[in-house]
């Protein structure tokens, strides 16, 4: 086989020394092939010829099996190449709104998920649940910058954002989606344009205001969860009361100084809400704010990132959650720990009397 191996680098040496295009050089190896199988094939056991290249035709015959494989292969891989990057100038040219593929996916999309797609257990169906999915974000600082860019950029199909702050220059050690150009507009305005600047497949629904009780069933009303990651206790409990009332599973998310906290209350499945794990809030003084404590600048992307995670996991139904369980994460001394919490029967929000 040796003086066929020598035989082909030569022919495709002198094809590149002459010029030949790449398929003109491999005709010529396939020829060399040909040649040797059928030299094989004919000729008598012991012939020159035969004993020259050595082996047996079923010995070559097995050698052109593999480079054919490999060969596919490679075309294979060329293709699939050639069509994401089809796909990639066509999402560029037409934008989002043209839907060309299974679970109204636009031109690019299969490409821009693909680590979800072969993900076992998100897969095409759990991505196309992503695509279909509403999902209200409270909050868009510490905690929600990082939860609007990853599901962002996981593929949830509808973001809403409710925020009635503005950007400051202290916001930007840590809420990371805002930039120094935002500085003095509304922060529900600068995540649109982050997560548009990510995904322009994903729809951004920006609400400008404080949300209140008064508007809490309303605005509920048109998603599928809710995540909330603000340092107000009366949102906190105002967004539990609304998400427990409409049945809608709520992420919820807390830091401060170098620890946060993480969980999902869902009690329209029989687990607790926040006020069965919280019944009654801490003191005047006892709970302070970032403002007032101070904050870790990369804490709220850790707790916010398993948020995102949380939601993504809701949304897809893929491994264990975080319902009837706190996660607690200490910064400081690199801990975390999770405990089982539990529905309170008296509870006023999701109880028999509430």
């Amino acid at each position: 086989m040796a003086l066929v191996l020598a035989i082909a680098i030569g022919l495709w040496a002198l094809g590149h020394a002459l010029g030949a295009p790449r398929g003109a050089r491999m005709a010529m190896l396939g020829l060399l092939y040909l040649g040797v199988v059928a030299a094989h094939l004919t000729l008598p056991a012991g012939h020159a010829l035969r004993q020259a290249t050595g082996g047996s035709a079923g010995e070559w015959l097995v050698v052109g099996g593999l480079a054919a494989l490999v060969w596919g292969y490679a075309r294979l891989l060329a293709r699939v190449g050639a069509r994401a990057r089809t796909d990639d100038r066509a999402s560029a040219a037409t934008g989002p709104g043209a839907a060309t593929g299974p679970g109204g996916f636009g031109a690019g999309e299969i490409t821009r998920y693909a680590r979800h797609i072969v993900l076992r257990d998100i897969g095409g169906p759990g991505q196309t649940q992503l695509k279909a999915a509403r999902v209200l974000v409270i909050g868009a600082g510490g905690l929600g910058a990082p939860v609007l860019q990853y599901l962002a950029g996981a593929g949830v199909g509808t973001i809403g954002v409710i925020d009635h702050d503005t950007v400051e220059a202290s916001n930007l050690q840590r809420q990371v989606i805002h930039g120094n150009d935002w500085i003095g507009k509304p922060k529900v305005f600068s995540a649109q344009a982050a997560i548009a600047a990510l995904n322009p497949f994903t729809v951004v629904r920006p609400y400008h205001r404080a949300f209140t009780a008064d508007i809490a069933d309303a605005l509920l009303a048109d998603y599928d969860l809710v995540i909330e990651g603000t340092d107000d206790l009366t949102i906190k409990y105002t967004a539990n009361a609304a998400a427990a009332a409409r049945g809608i599973p709520l992420v919820m998310g807390a830091v401060s100084q170098w620890e946060g906290q993480l969980a999902t209350y869902a009690p329209a499945d029989g687990g607790p809400c926040y006020a069965c794990v919280f019944p009654n809030a801490p003191a005047e003084g006892l709970g302070a704010t970032c403002a007032e404590a101070g904050v870790l600048g990369p804490l709220p992307g850790i707790i916010g990132t398993m948020m995102a995670a949380e939601a993504v996991k809701e949304i897809t139904g893929a491994g264990q959650g975080l319902r009837g369980r706190l996660m607690l994460y200490d910064a400081l001394y690199a801990d975390s720990r999770v405990i089982t919490t539990h529905r309170r029967p008296d509870c006023a929000v999701c109880g028999p009397n509430r």
